[in-house]
């Protein structure tokens, strides 16, 4: 029996287009990141879904209810999902980080797995708390399509564990808001079917922001 599970990034933020840590801050998405979500949402409404899992994040959960009024289902917030918390990185902009942070911020771009955000995860925590509730729910929900709807870090961390790889290849995943990628799981294995697709965005026509 085959399991789907369509990892889905949530829809823009204003924090995304202005490049700042956003992490465990509770923020909305913006205009752009509604419309995004709809799109969506119903590319998703001709796939039979029987369950929609959510981070607890506003930017997730409004991204994860516009998926699943079409499907007639409540979304399940997972905790598991939850952004990686950023710490004192939180509510800063890149070039902030950048120049306060400077040695711990290149060892985050050249080896993230040895990274832990002063008050803060690491990409080790989130990959134990996302992949325990990924096993969970192809557990619970064998042979059916189900999608789990997360962050930029949480989904390029599942991406990696699900293939066989570990954190370090965390940056040659790259992930846009609202794309989706989709592994099927038979006989005790992941395989990739789809990534980072955002084929029904077109009609935005909007330039593609950095993977941030």
């Amino acid at each position: 029996m085959t399991t789907s599970v369509i990892l889905v990034r949530h829809g823009q933020t204003a924090w995304n287009a202005a490049e700042v840590f956003r992490g465990q801050i509770d923020i909305e998405l913006d205009e752009t990141g509604l419309k995004q979500a709809e799109l969506l949402a119903e590319y998703l409404s001709h796939r039979k879904l029987a369950a929609v899992y959510s981070s607890p994040l506003k930017r997730a959960v409004q991204t994860a209810e516009a998926i699943a009024r079409h499907h007639r289902l409540i979304v399940e917030i997972a905790p598991g999902l939850n952004d990686m918390d950023f710490g004192e990185w939180q509510g800063l902009s890149l070039q902030e980080v950048r120049t306060r942070s400077s040695e711990l911020f290149e060892i985050w771009v050249s080896d993230p797995r040895q990274v832990r955000i002063p008050s803060g995860e690491s990409l080790h925590d989130v990959h134990q708390r996302a992949l325990a509730l990924v096993n969970q729910v192809v557990k619970k929900h064998e042979d059916k399509a189900v999608a789990l709807v997360s962050h930029r870090v949480v989904n390029k961390v599942l991406i990696c564990a699900l293939l066989g790889l570990d954190d370090s290849h965390f940056w040659n995943v790259r992930l846009d808001t609202c794309g989706m990628t989709t592994f099927e799981f038979d006989d005790g294995q992941f395989v990739l079917t789809e990534h980072n697709n955002t084929s029904f965005l077109e009609p935005l026509r909007q330039d593609r922001l950095r993977d941030f």
